[in-house]
């Protein structure tokens, strides 16, 4: 099937230098190639595959066609903390996220549900189908195109909330996160979230897309490099959920801290529910090397359960040179962070404890 070349105004950075960095204001960017600039007017997004009524769909008709969804989540790219696990475990492949590859949006639009309802999915067994999604206005890094997908079971659930953002904290939805339109689906990698949407497609099999089979996955640790991961892209299966994680905002690893009269010291930091289990619950810190923890107090979690939770606690704390702080979330359902998560070439889904260390602590 042919999809009809939308109207590029113009292309801002390029496939070789992309842009990618931690928050500007309040968002971070993850990008695989050029920003396209795109004619609003001309735009048009198909809906196809298992379908009785293939769509071509303009922004206008989203908007008016549909009831308008709004749901709050924290987005996040499966590189999140990367850096941690480079540094602290072994060498990995990829950008050097630090804990800034996350953010908490309001977005709004219509639910994935409801097109696909006007589409009327001709499949059975929802479960063993999937919704692809794609970008095809420029090239990218590593294909001719960008792709994701997601099982079409959590595509048509009402609680997965899965949108079709024209929105994003109630201002029109901006070029760099994937204007006019593009995907958010809560608790999934970021990656899956596909920016300035072409296509929607249901089909049996997952996204063919490069990033979806041969990318943003969990490698086993005998995929110790690019060769030796040749054996294992194809039977690893693609990130979906993200794991419950939580982070140490302040301080910092390396600050020095001055104890108030009374030995404490405040800490602060967010934390993340795993996949669709959220909201978090739980956050503990330790100040003994993980013999014993202290339940924090959460300050902002915004009521949902896709959002982050900021936190924050005053404790004592040791005197000395060589002081470590650790974090750890609880969700919901119970998923509680881990302390010692296995290595992987990618160096993805990082979920060890949140953590601040090299403190130099004074009375």
């Amino acid at each position: 099937m042919e999809v009809s070349p939308q109207t590029v105004m113009k292309i801002e950075y390029s496939v070789d230098e992309p842009l990618n960095r931690e928050p500007s204001k309040n968002a971070y960017d993850r990008n695989h190639g050029p920003i396209p600039l795109l004619d609003k007017e001309s735009y048009r997004v198909r809906v196809d595959g298992n379908v009785n009524n293939p769509l071509s769909l303009s922004v206008d008709q989203l908007s008016s066609l549909f009831p308008q969804h709004t749901v709050t989540c924290a987005l996040q790219c499966a590189g999140n903390r990367r850096h941690t696990m480079r540094t602290l475990l072994k060498e990995v492949d990829g950008i050097d996220w630090g804990d800034g590859a996350v953010m908490n949006c309001s977005w709004r639009g219509p639910r994935l549900r409801d097109v696909l309802q006007r589409a009327d999915v001709t499949v059975k067994n929802e479960g063993k189908w999937h919704v692809a999604f794609a970008s095809y206005h420029t090239k990218v890094q590593d294909d001719d195109w960008y792709g994701g997908s997601i099982e079409l079971k959590r595509g048509l659930s009402e609680d997965g909330e899965v949108i079709l953002a024209l929105e994003m904290n109630s201002e029109p939805l901006p070029a760099h996160h994937g204007a006019p339109v593009r995907i958010i689906a809560p608790g999934i990698a970021g990656a899956r979230s596909v920016k300035w949407l072409s296509r929607i497609t249901v089909q049996s099999s997952e996204s063919e897309n490069f990033y979806q089979k041969r990318d943003y996955k969990v490698l086993p640790p005998e995929a110790t490099d690019k060769k030796a991961a040749e054996d294992f892209w194809d039977r690893t299966p693609a990130i979906q959920d993200m794991p419950v994680n939580s982070v140490i905002a302040t301080p910092r690893n390396g600050d020095t801290l001055r104890l108030d009269e009374a030995g404490t010291i405040e800490i602060r930091g967010y934390a993340l529910p795993q996949g669709a289990d959220g909201p978090v619950v739980k956050v503990e810190v330790s100040v003994d090397d993980c013999k014993t923890w202290k339940e924090v107090e959460l300050i902002a979690d915004d009521g949902g359960k896709w959002c982050w939770a900021l936190w924050k606690i005053r404790i004592k704390m040791p005197v000395g040179d060589k002081q470590c702080i650790f974090s750890r979330a609880t969700d919901k359902a119970g998923n509680i962070q881990v302390g010692h998560p296995a290595w992987n070439l990618r160096g993805v889904a990082y979920n060890g404890y949140g953590e601040s260390r090299e403190l130099k602590v004074y009375a």
